[in-house]
């Protein structure tokens, strides 16, 4: 059965009409007016309905090295009230889950789509053997608030939240907040109500358009099969940013993958912000075709319509592509012009494809979503002087 949260009962509360890539069934869409819920973030605040994700709490006194054993964070010696995101990886470093962590006092609560929920919660389950843990499905729904000042405070709620959490990312000031399900109207209220923190209701476009300006990915719409960790730069830890996947931590399925793109070398495609033509007769969708001079370069993924920049979205792109060596800036993708045949992805969540003949809609990468200079890999580095060795001193 699908689910449907109570508060698309809430009046001016619509639901995505179609199916979509992006996880959006069963909560608002938008509340009327999309663009001025995006503007609200700036003025005050908004409050979106993200119910639709699911929940899995793990506990148990192994529960740190369980989850630092299977998952790219390091979470063996976190304290309560850590938060990060982590993703699940195959042998090949492929992404295969990507969760928000949040550590409590007595627990882990991690939080992923509707549709990787499942999947998720098997493989968990399958990997305890003898681990004193146990993984079950939290029966909590999740509220965001963004762009809330400092003084926002969750007391406003009359249900204890199981945990709330400030989300490291991008974006503008992000809070999440875990409810029991049963209590989710309540709290909506509470936090949009005149008596409350008078917050304004927001739908999924809204927090779309924020993601996607944040290179905060949804794996379905933003990822394929293919994906790699280093592909999308804000999931690595570097600079002060959390990320999702800790570079110096103990063994985890596909580390192999993570620790050789990270020594050696560079991803083949980069996940990028792309500016797209408001003019087109049509909206693009996620997996869509990118090209740049009549040869395939990318694929889209997410897409909104912002208050600020109009059309933008999400796309993997081929380094090459956004002419980008190891050694250059951000500067060298600025005037890369793409390409975007409307029509050429999958029309749904379930992946048919449209027969009609593609539109071709410009773009343009944004310069600000590639990711700085970080210079020569040190593997590479190494490697490099140990040959630089062997000429200086040929074997007889």
């Amino acid at each position: 059965m699908s689910y449907r949260s109570p508060i698309l009962a809430v009046r001016g509360a619509t639901e995505l009409p179609d199916a979509s890539l992006i996880d959006a069934a069963g909560v608002p869409s938008h509340y009327s007016d999309p663009l001025r819920e995006q503007r609200a973030v700036e003025r005050g605040g908004v409050v979106i309905d993200r119910s639709h994700r699911h929940v899995i709490r793990v506990a148990g006194p192994d529960a740190p090295v369980f989850l630092n054993n299977l998952l790219s964070q390091k979470l063996d010696d976190v304290s309560p009230g850590f938060t990060a995101a982590a993703l699940d990886l195959d042998m090949q470093g492929r992404i295969l889950h990507h969760a928000d962590v949040t550590r409590t006092e007595d627990a882990f609560y991690l939080d992923v789509p509707s549709y990787a929920f499942e999947t998720f919660l098997d493989f968990l389950t399958k990997m305890i053997f003898w681990s004193d843990v146990t993984v079950e499905e939290a029966d909590l729904a999740i509220l965001t608030v963004l762009g809330a000042p400092s003084s926002f405070d969750p007391g406003v709620l009359a249900a204890t939240p199981a945990f709330v959490r400030t989300v490291d990312w991008r974006g503008p000031r992000r809070v999440d907040i875990a409810v029991p399900r049963q209590e989710l109207m309540n709290a909506f209220r509470a936090l949009t109500g005149a008596d409350g923190a008078a917050l304004t209701p927001a739908g999924i476009m809204t927090f779309t358009a924020e993601r996607i300006k944040a290179l905060e990915p949804e794996q379905r719409a933003d990822l394929d099969a293919k994906s790699i960790p280093h592909e999308v730069h804000t999931l690595i830890a570097r600079g002060g940013n959390l990320g999702a996947v800790h570079l110096d931590k103990g063994c985890y399925r596909g580390q192999e993958t993570v620790a050789r793109v990270e020594n050696l070398g560079r991803s083949p495609r980069l996940l990028v912000m792309l500016h797209i033509d408001g003019s087109a007769p049509v909206d693009p969708q996620p997996g869509d075709t990118i090209t740049m001079g009549g040869r395939t370069v990318g694929r889209l993924g997410s897409v909104a319509h912002d208050c600020d920049y109009g059309p933008i979205g999400l796309a993997l792109v081929k380094r090459s592509a956004l002419n980008a060596p190891a050694t250059s800036g951000p500067a060298a993708a600025v005037g890369a012009q793409l390409e975007i045949l409307a029509g050429t992805g999958a029309d749904d969540a379930d992946g048919t494809e449209s027969a009609a003949d593609p539109i071709v809609i410009s773009a343009s990468v944004d310069p600000d979503s590639l990711p700085a200079d970080e210079g020569q890999r040190a593997g590479r580095v190494a490697v490099d002087k140990l040959r630089g060795n062997a000429k200086t001193h040929p074997t007889t």
